[in-house]
């Protein structure tokens, strides 16, 4: 296929390529920093294992990684975490390696490289050409078919080799397939008392302390609550004897939930329901039919992909074992 011929980009300089040096660890490559780059288009891939929205996009930065490593793309993930089992080094390896991330990692524990960024967001894309200039950028999810166009543009500008203005095709599976986007009307539901909203239980939250908690008859959409023996710490909820629940009413076709066992090593095993009832064809890719599933290790579970109609919907995780620890809802 001969070379493609274009204007020199028009894209606007947006700063320089800052320092990677505050990474904390780097996965499937030795540290790399801006000056061993120039001549590479880069894109910086700012993520967090466990993020619904960042896991959406995952498809396509693994298909651009792949399909224009050989033209000088440099795929560049910098994880920062949001939680703080998402610090550990184990996790992240363990976690990025069943996702087939394969491009290098830079572990950004101490937001170092978030900050020469100024970045805020996960996900966020950062485009750089190859003299080390921001060229681009891009938050959340979504804007796909520009995104790679500028990676053309930016390749064909440093004159790497032949490019060709395809697309990539992803085929997206489990919790990578993008949302439904127009029956999704549950955001984002943090569970520790330092971010949550709507918790339903009677008498509210007791922070910092085991209290035993009951859900309510009937739960407002967007609504949570607990039962049975119950801590809530700041950023999670940690479950102290068998049999403990959390409910949550909720619009959408897709529930997720970041959770793990709190001692890290012993499986917990849970069962999930819909309106009191079996899941059956609406179990997610974590459990089975009948909405059976086990905590190994902290991370996102998806737990819920219905079939339309979409309604709102009472859903029910009961934890069989102690030591459930449960972080946040995402929806899609």
């Amino acid at each position: 296929m001969a070379q493609m011929l274009r204007p020199p980009s028009k894209l606007p300089v947006e700063g320089r390529f800052p320092s990677l040096v505050g990474a904390t660890a780097w996965l499937n490559s030795p540290p790399l920093d801006p000056e061993g780059l120039q001549g590479k288009v880069v894109l910086v891939d700012f993520c967090t294992y466990t993020c619904i929205n960042w896991l959406r996009t995952l498809p396509y930065v693994r298909a651009w990684a792949e399909k224009y490593r050989d033209l000088g793309l440099v795929v560049i993930g910098a994880h920062t975490p949001e939680f703080s089992f998402e610090s550990d080094l184990d996790n992240v390896r363990q976690a990025l390696a069943a996702m087939v991330v394969e491009y290098p990692v830079a572990v950004d524990n101490g937001y170092a490289i978030w900050d020469a960024f100024a970045n805020h967001y996960w996900p966020a894309l950062y485009f750089i050409d190859a003299t080390g200039r921001i060229r681009h950028h891009w938050f959340g999810e979504g804007d796909y078919e520009r995104s790679e166009t500028v990676i053309q543009q930016l390749l064909a500008d440093a004159g790497t080799g032949q490019v060709d203005d395809t697309l990539v095709t992803v085929d997206p599976q489990g919790p990578e397939v993008e949302a439904d986007w127009d029956n999704l009307r549950s955001p984002e539901t943090y569970l520790g008392y330092g971010r949550t909203q709507n918790f339903a239980s009677p008498d509210g939250m007791a922070p910092g302390r085991p209290h035993t908690y009951a859900t309510p008859d009937t739960l407002p959409l967007n609504h949570w609550a607990l039962s049975g023996d119950w801590t809530a710490n700041p950023e999670s909820v940690v479950l102290h004897h068998p049999k403990g629940g959390i409910a949550s009413r909720f619009h959408a076709r897709d529930v997720h939930l970041v959770m793990g066992p709190m001692d890290g090593s012993t499986p917990v095993a849970f069962r999930v329901s819909i309106d009191r009832e079996p899941l059956r064809d609406a179990s997610g890719s974590d459990v089975d039919d009948d909405g059976a599933g086990l905590l190994t290790e902290p991370r996102m579970y998806q737990l819920v992909r219905q079939r339309a109609p979409i309604a709102d919907r009472l859903l029910a995780v009961e934890f069989l074992d102690r030591g459930a620890e449960a972080f946040a809802f995402t929806f899609g």
